[in-house]
């Protein structure tokens, strides 16, 4: 039975997307490991960017940093 944990910033991820991520994930895990999609657990973990921290700073501020230059 895989478990497959998938984090990502919660900003801009649509319903759409997500869902679009776990068909993704499980039809790979199905052709390249024949592991059965009925058996396949996909969790996605939506982390704050406040949360998330990148080059020393969280990613709010990294974001900021990068859209000021």
């Amino acid at each position: 039975m895989p478990f497959i944990s998938v984090r990502i910033t919660r900003d801009g991820v649509t319903r759409e997307q997500k869902a679009q991520v776990i068909k993704e994930i499980t039809e790979t895990m199905q052709r390249v490991l024949n592991k059965d999609p009925k058996l396949t657990h996909i969790v996605i973990e939506e982390v704050d960017t406040d949360n998330w921290g990148y080059a020393g700073m969280t990613t709010t501020d990294y974001r900021k940093q990068l859209s000021s230059q």
